[in-house]
């Protein structure tokens, strides 16, 4: 494997080497599917160990890895970086209501992309629910010809993009660089060029299986003002469904006319604010450097708060990034400048930006992280501080479902597994749950109760369930004792969106012989709030332009 970290001669002489260090180890783990041990590292960096060693140790203390024993695994809150460019893009956040409720409306997929190069990136997917769904995620990099959006940007394209593009199919002829795609050769220059052509003068794209055998899609562009990010309105399809030729027949006019609307909302936001002064986003890395030691490497964690300084602006000058990080002006630069130089940012004028590269930081992997894959670190962490079986639910009906758990190796253990259904009444979990619906939705799921005395404990008259719920929504936990099984105590804590929903709940669950009532209150319960509060930063992280999927 080549290496990942440029070579020295092309490197700039203010280039932050330790900040280039720790991009190779990101885009090492990102292509190995998340994962990798220290070795591995050092094998695909090209990297000396002591190297490897402290870019994963700031990384951890980033929360943009975890490190367990000898492994390094991705986690979350990397993507912040991915969200940064999405965010000073501003395309997902005003359009993606509207390419949710247009998939809604043609019961088809329904995507947004922008160029990247000789490629294009998917920047909002909004998929229909099918057995044969699309796979494709946000941020996921396609090769232009075998796309339906390509043609549309590379009619724009300069002399020296097309040498590009050609170089890079003379070098990759079927597209191993993308390796979810068929391996199969693209359609030669000649055709390529024929259909960006066609693209300049018909204003759409059809894509007839090029992508995929059995994919069809349309393509738009979006009539944006001059000076902005290109970006395709494409709908996409299965040949099941629609041939390449009923789907344009079909689609094409009410997809021209929703790329209008959307491209008309885009112009009438309003600008945002200016960039506050006094901004103090890399405070942080002084701190921990002083408690962290010496493998802690600060300029790496400097370079990437950089990045984080685009979240909620435009293009930024030099000043303007030194004022949000509260760095020096000479620290931003050359952060800048290494950034600019591994194609992380863009410069136009005294101008700067984050390019769609960013994504290739583990954002399509960890796109598709669910919240049960998400919360499974946590539960272990938590499950091994109170020595008993951590579990997350989510509500279904007028029951819960057991989506992820970390069970502890005892003589005797409460056994239940993942996909374990029970009824939401007698268990902490269904009342956190059932606690947290809006009134109206309560009572209604309670009258499709019908309570069965399950222990001598259990609730079932409906004026006590409706208390003990009242009561678990003023405390914001639960704990229930010996409803749902004799000796059993669980404990539950509910898991919020970024919208202050519960979406799911943690709990804990134990023998009553273990600890009383009081010490589960003392001893167990901050100890999971504290879990699901590091599960709703990871979580409020990974959902801001991502739909993440319970299990």
């Amino acid at each position: 494997m080549p290496s990942l970290v440029t070579a020295p001669e092309a490197v700039p002489a203010e280039a932050v080497a330790p900040l280039t260090r720790g991009l190779a180890v990101l885009r090492a783990l990102s292509e190995a599917g998340g994962t990798l041990s220290l070795s591995g590292l050092q094998r695909a960096t090209a990297l000396a160990r002591s190297n490897v060693d402290r870019a994963a140790g700031t990384l951890a203390v980033m929360d943009y890895v975890r490190l367990e024993g000898r492994q390094v695994t991705l986690t979350p809150g990397l993507m912040e970086l991915g969200n940064a460019y999405l965010d000073a893009l501003r395309l997902p956040e005003l359009l993606r209501e509207r390419a949710d409720r247009l998939a809604d409306e043609l019961d088809e997929s329904v995507s947004l992309a922008v160029p990247d190069g000789d490629a294009i990136r998917f920047i909002h997917q909004a998929t229909r629910r099918r057995a044969m769904a699309l796979s494709f995620r946000i941020g996921d990099r396609l090769p232009a010809e075998r796309t339906a959006p390509g043609p549309l940007f590379a009619a724009g394209w300069s002399p020296g993009q097309w040498t590009a593009w050609r170089s890079r199919q003379a070098d990759d002829p079927y597209a191993d660089a993308f390796p979810f795609l068929p391996h199969r050769p693209g359609p030669p220059e000649r055709d390529f060029r024929d259909r960006a052509a066609a693209a300049r003068t018909d204003g759409w794209v059809l894509d007839d299986q090029l992508i995929e055998p059995g994919l069809v899609a349309l393509a738009v562009p979006l009539p944006l003002p001059a000076g902005s990010t290109p970006c395709a309105l494409s709908v996409v399809s299965h040949t099941s469904r629609h041939s390449a030729a009923a789907l344009r027949a079909r689609l094409l006019p009410r997809l021209r006319a929703a790329a209008g609307e959307m491209a008309e909302h885009v112009a009438r936001a309003p600008d945002r604010p200016p960039v506050p002064a006094g901004g103090s986003l890399a405070s942080w890395t002084t701190a921990s450097k002083q408690d962290r030691g010496p493998l802690f490497v600060e300029s790496l964690a400097r370079g990437l708060t950089v990045v984080t300084a685009f979240d909620g602006h435009g293009p930024l000058t030099l000043s303007a990034v030194a004022e949000l990080t509260g760095l020096s002006r000479a620290t931003a630069r050359r952060a800048l400048i290494t950034l600019a130089h591994l194609g992380y940012v863009a410069t136009e004028g005294r101008a700067h930006r984050l390019t769609p590269r960013v994504l290739d930081l583990g954002y399509p992997l960890l796109a598709g992280t669910t919240l049960a894959q998400l919360a499974e670190p946590h539960l272990r962490r938590l499950s091994g501080q109170v020595g008993e079986s951590a579990s997350l639910a989510v509500l279904d009906d007028t029951t819960v479902q057991y989506t992820a758990r970390a069970a502890t190796r005892r003589i005797m253990n409460v056994n239940l597994t993942v996909g374990t259904r029970l009824p939401a009444y007698a268990t902490s979990l269904g009342r956190v749950l059932l606690a947290d619906l809006p009134p109206a939705e309560r009572t209604a799921r309670l009258a499709r109760i019908e309570p069965a005395a399950l222990t001598p404990r259990t609730l079932t008259r409906r004026s006590d369930l409706e208390a003990a719920l009242a009561a678990t929504a003023a405390a914001g936990y639960c704990l229930v004792d010996g409803e749902l099984e004799a000796g059993l105590r669980s404990l539950a804590v509910p898991v919020r969106d970024r919208a202050g929903r519960a979406v799911a709940a943690c709990n804990v669950a134990l023998h009553s012989g273990s600890r009383t009532l009081d010490e589960c209150r003392e001893e167990i319960l901050p100890r999971m709030r504290d879990a699901v509060g590091l599960i709703e930063e990871d979580l409020h992280t990974a959902e801001r332009f991502v739909r993440v999927a319970p299990a």
